[in-house]
């Protein structure tokens, strides 16, 4: 397929890592291609890297090595200037911990990436307040985070991460703090939003039950990539549990 089809795209990503005498290999040589509107789960054991792919993959870390393209751009080499605007244009956020700022509002929290860019307050105002109805809060906008429950605090950040219009979400253990039925919603309305709004959907998962619902599952082990992980190891027990960290 031409790369044009392509929003993402990683070539050759390493990282490793000095610990003491050894050189600890946390990414060897990984490629990724994600196109606008798919989602794609990478599950694997905890420790092998899956947190440090999504953070280069959202420039929020560097790799030693390899090359990152966003529609064509390579970001590759970028001065944190130019990567920080390209984050805030394009891509959004949600972990496993909302990082709500407690002292605001669920609607002045969903607000606040629009605040921080510029955007007019009466239209930031209104757009946040769509999103937060979307996610089915719109009888809590009020609500400072202490309020709300744990899935309510996460579907506050899922709305925040949206608020900017990104063409990109990448999530990282989103529903990893979460009950089942809460996790389970919050993966449903990320379902739904990535098909509506053509939204491309990069989730980081111990959840293989969630990651199986995606449009591609992948499997990060010994630093690469590798499609269709066996129901099988560590995962496997967690494959229905949504507290697993």
């Amino acid at each position: 397929m031409n790369d044009h089809a392509f929003l993402l795209k990683a070539e050759d990503l390493c990282r490793s890592y000095r610990s003491g005498d050894d050189t600890i290999v946390v990414l060897d040589r990984v490629d990724l291609a994600v196109r606008p509107g798919e989602m794609v789960a990478i599950v694997g054991a905890s420790g092998s890297g899956k947190t440090t792919l999504l953070q280069i993959l959202g420039t929020l870390d560097a790799p030693d090595s390899g090359r990152l393209f966003f529609r064509d751009r390579e970001l590759t080499g970028k001065n944190e200037p130019d990567l920080a605007g390209h984050r805030n244009a394009h891509i959004g956020f949600i972990f496993q911990f909302h990082h709500l700022l407690p002292e605001f509002t669920a609607l002045e929290n969903v607000m606040m990436p629009g605040l921080i860019n510029g955007r007019p307050r009466t239209a930031l105002k209104d757009k946040a307040q769509h999103l937060l109805e979307r996610v089915g809060l719109g009888q809590r906008l009020h609500h400072r985070s202490g309020e709300l429950s744990g899935g309510e605090q996460q579907r506050v950040a899922l709305a925040r991460a949206l608020v900017m219009d990104p063409a990109l979400l990448l999530a990282d253990e989103p529903t990893g703090n979460l009950d089942a039925a809460s996790g389970n919603r919050v993966f449903a309305l990320l379902h739904e939003l990535s098909r509506n709004l053509d939204l491309a959907v990069i989730m980081v998962t111990h959840n293989l039950e969630l990651a199986r619902a995606m449009d591609r599952c992948l499997t990060l082990a010994d630093g690469r990539l590798q499609a269709d992980p066996p129901l099988s190891g560590p995962d496997a027990a967690t494959a229905t549990d949504d507290t697993a960290t």
